[in-house]
């Protein structure tokens, strides 16, 4: 668990480690159709792709049409 600990203008504590981890799986606002983990979503809200799928995804792209290569 995270310890992002700061302090409000009211002076109040804020745990900003645990309320990233407790609204990660919320559509983000935005025309992205992501939530705030970064995985592409549908119209409701189910995962199309992890965010750890589209980034093994591009590196592949990369790694087999590697720049200058024909």
């Amino acid at each position: 668990m995270t310890q992002d600990l700061y302090k409000s203008a009211n002076g109040k504590m804020v745990d900003m480690g645990a309320l990233r981890q407790k609204n990660e799986r919320v559509r983000a606002v935005g025309n992205m159709k992501v939530n705030a983990r970064g995985d592409q979503v549908d119209d409701e809200n189910r995962v199309v792709a992890s965010r750890n799928q589209q980034i093994n995804n591009q590196y592949n792209k990369q790694v087999q049409n590697p720049r200058g290569s024909k």
